[in-house]
């Protein structure tokens, strides 16, 4: 049986337990980042957008080597901001007009440089700004989520370690989800950022396509590099590129990998699509996914000299600034599988490598001294890193299948416990290993393939002594998931009914098989265990108050017992409480609280999870997580790489910025008794004081500008 989610909403009761108090909490949202990365020893603007991100006071990345500062932050206006910037931009360009000079005015000297005065510079950098807020404006737009802007410069070092880091923005009322930002290797080519899409009007989905000039509909690129893109609704992006005779190209798209989840979209990602064709025109490869993976990737010999194009879109032609993409083109080093899929935490990985352009390539493994839990590995080849796959390590027995050429080969004979690393190698192939129980015996069966990037889609079948079938699973949902949306790993714990053989039989649901269809299979006696994962990765913290997270805890191997949380190495001014996930519970809440030296700092928080078990005690910290929902209804906690938490003091005042100027005399006595003088309410006169003062701050208005329009407020009050 498939599925397709993590967690449905008629099972979330205990899921959902603590989140009315949480999002309660004010919060902002980051819901696209772009470009979603950079290369390295470069400095470029990046545009975000998201919900309660104004003003933006910080940006946060992991890792070292990256640093950025906010330019300009856009909070969402109305059409009332707009007339105000349109009446003020005019006033502005009437003012820049050039008036003629009285010809007794002494003339400057041949080859002297003109100087523009300051007033007009100023105008004209004025202009250029609301030129620009009125650009970005979109009245109604496609997301509410993503209406509030932000427009940073982001510089990346020369040394910064290349690969996956997470970006959060930080306000003055909190600290951001995090979102994917790539550190690249390769020259790279970023398109003209979006405008606000605007919503799509059933029948009139035409008004929103957006027009481009032909240059932007195909760009040019020089192979190796990287295509930073969003695509609008309807809309293909090209790039063209020559290529010679005999290379070995990769065309790797990323785009689920930096936004799993789109906020209000069906699917709940942004599903790429590659095509690559030649001269003519003629297509000649295509691609939507990379085997499970939604994100595609080309592998392309290139059978003659001249230019390519490649062309990405959405698949059912879906768009808006948050469908994000990275490409990346040229001849890398990319790995299609590795083998074994992990190995025993201690000892050397031997790593067996399969890909493109992998020819003298350094196998980049975990180091022997690392303990239990998940890597990555990764080829390096001519100075190049490939894509990371994912890499276990655990501490149990490992060995090998022994695969034979016999169709009907005996199981193999393992000795509990054990991991078996393995392939099902042919289609059709089951792969079937022997060990002996005794009655009462609890043992755990489980297949690692698809959680370690393995296409298998495993299903297990285990037999008794006399043949029949005691155990039967194909997919195990799991809490700890993240944004897998096919939990398509086998898990199975069963009491032994008596002593005797017992037998494991692992193959693909589809009998499907290859080289890349690898697992890792452990069967063990019951390891009683737990896995904790934390909701939200963020949290703000009144000073003198405390605030609350979310605590899921995945149950390994039938253990029901209690899990006592707690904070561990608190910075000072941050204290907490012991908590306790109840037996047979899945959730519960913890607490911090902060004191108001505190105040105006951020930290990194860790909680801890810890049982008895078996006479021993076992302790985990807890996963920092985002609760994402996919497609109106199935729930995910994605991962992040770190909890963050900012305190703020609840009797800090924000600041009020530049004081407003009062109401122009001359307005109000022009105004003053006429009959059509414009009349304002009381509500109205706040609500267009708010306009103004928000301009104002941003520096769109002049104070000539902001003291008559309240002197037109005032008139008949």
């Amino acid at each position: 049986m498939r599925t397709n989610h993590a967690l449905a909403l008629v099972g979330l009761s205990g899921f959902l337990i603590c989140l009315p108090d949480l999002s309660a909490q004010t919060r902002p949202y980051t819901g696209f980042v772009y470009p979603a990365g950079g290369r390295q020893g470069t400095t470029f603007a990046v545009k975000a957008g998201g919900q309660g991100l104004g003003p933006v006071t910080g940006i946060e990345v992991t890792g070292g080597g990256v640093t950025a500062r906010v330019v300009e932050c856009y909070k969402r206006i109305g059409p009332q901001e707009i007339t105000l910037l349109r009446d003020q931009l005019k006033i502005l360009k009437d003012q820049s007009k050039p008036q003629a000079e009285p010809a007794a005015l002494p003339q400057p000297a041949p080859g002297a440089a003109k100087q523009a005065p300051k007033a007009n510079k100023a105008n004209e950098e004025m202009i250029r700004r609301i030129e620009k807020r009125i650009e970005e404006y979109c009245n109604r737009p496609a997301s509410n989520a993503l209406a509030d802007l932000v427009f940073l410069e982001m510089k990346i070092a020369a040394d910064a370690a290349p690969g996956r880091r997470e970006l959060r923005l930080v306000t003055p009322s909190g600290i951001s989800n995090p979102l994917a930002f790539q550190i690249g290797q390769f020259l790279e080519t970023t398109r003209k950022p979006m405008l606000t899409a605007p919503f799509q009007m059933l029948g009139k989905e035409e008004l929103s396509l957006r027009k481009r000039p032909e240059e932007e509909v195909v760009v040019k690129v020089a192979p190796p590099c990287t295509m930073n893109g969003q695509i609008a609704s309807g809309e293909v992006n090209r790039y063209r590129f020559a290529a010679r005779k005999g290379q070995r190209l990769v065309v790797s798209a990323l785009a689920r990998e930096l936004i799993p989840f789109l906020a209000d979209a069906v699917p709940g990602w942004f599903q790429p699509v590659l095509a690559l064709y030649d001269a003519s025109g003629r297509e000649i490869a295509y691609q939507d996914d990379f085997r499970f993976k939604p994100d595609p990737v080309i592998l392309f010999e290139v059978p003659a000299d001249g230019e390519y194009v490649v062309a990405i879109s959405d698949a059912i032609h879906r768009g808006r600034e948050d469908f994000i993409y990275r490409i990346t083109l040229g001849e890398i080093p990319y790995l299609t599988g590795i083998f074994p899929l992990g190995g025993k935490a201690g000892a050397p990985a031997a790593v067996a490598t399969k890909g493109w352009n992998l020819q003298g390539a350094e196998v980049l493994a975990p180091l022997p001294a690392s303990g239990p839990g998940l890597f990555t590995v990764r080829a390096k080849a001519g100075g190049r890193l490939s894509n990371p796959l994912p890499f276990e390590l655990d501490t149990l027995p490992e060995i090998t299948e022994s695969e034979s050429a016999d169709p009907d080969k005996p199981a193999q004979a393992v000795t509990l416990p054990v991991i078996v690393n393995g392939r099902i190698g042919t289609p059709g192939d089951f792969d079937v290993f022997e060990f002996s129980g005794r009655k009462d015996q609890a043992v755990a069966v489980q297949v690692s393939a698809r959680r370690l990037d393995s296409p298998l889609d495993s299903v297990i079948r285990v037999t008794g002594p006399d043949g029949s079938v005691i155990a039967l699973n194909d997919d195990y949902e799991d809490l700890a998931g993240g944004a897998n949306t096919h939990h398509a790993d086998s898990y199975a714990l069963l009491t032994l009914p008596k002593d005797g053989a017992y037998r494991v039989h692992l193959g693909d649901t589809v009998r499907a098989g290859g080289d890349e269809y690898a697992y890792r299979l452990r069967i063990s006696p019951a390891r009683p265990d737990f896995e904790l994962r934390v909701v939200p990765s963020s949290l703000t913290i009144r000073a003198k108050s405390s605030a609350s997270l979310a605590v899921h805890v995945a149950r390994r191997d039938g253990y029901r017992g209690p899990v006592k949380l707690e904070f561990t190495g608190l910075p000072p001014g941050l204290t907490a409480a012991a908590s306790t996930i109840p037996p047979d519970k899945t959730t519960t809440k913890i607490s911090v609280k902060a004191a108001p030296e505190a105040a105006g700092r951020s930290f990194d928080l860790r909680i801890e999870g810890s049982a008895e078990i078996g006479g021993q005690t076992v302790r985990h910290a807890a996963v920092p997580t985002e609760d994402r929902m996919q497609a109106f209804l199935w729930r995910h906690l994605v991962p992040a790489a770190n909890l963050r938490a900012l305190v703020v003091d609840p009797d800090t005042k924000p600041d009020a910025g530049r004081p407003l100027p009062p109401p122009d005399p001359g307005t109000l006595a022009a105004l003053a008794g006429k009959p059509d003088a414009p009349k304002f309410t009381e509500s109205q006169i706040a609500s267009r004081t708010r306009q103004v003062d928000q301009l104002f701050q941003e520096g769109l208005l002049t104070e000539k500008f902001v003291a008559q329009r309240l002197a037109e407020c005032q008139v008949g009050k």
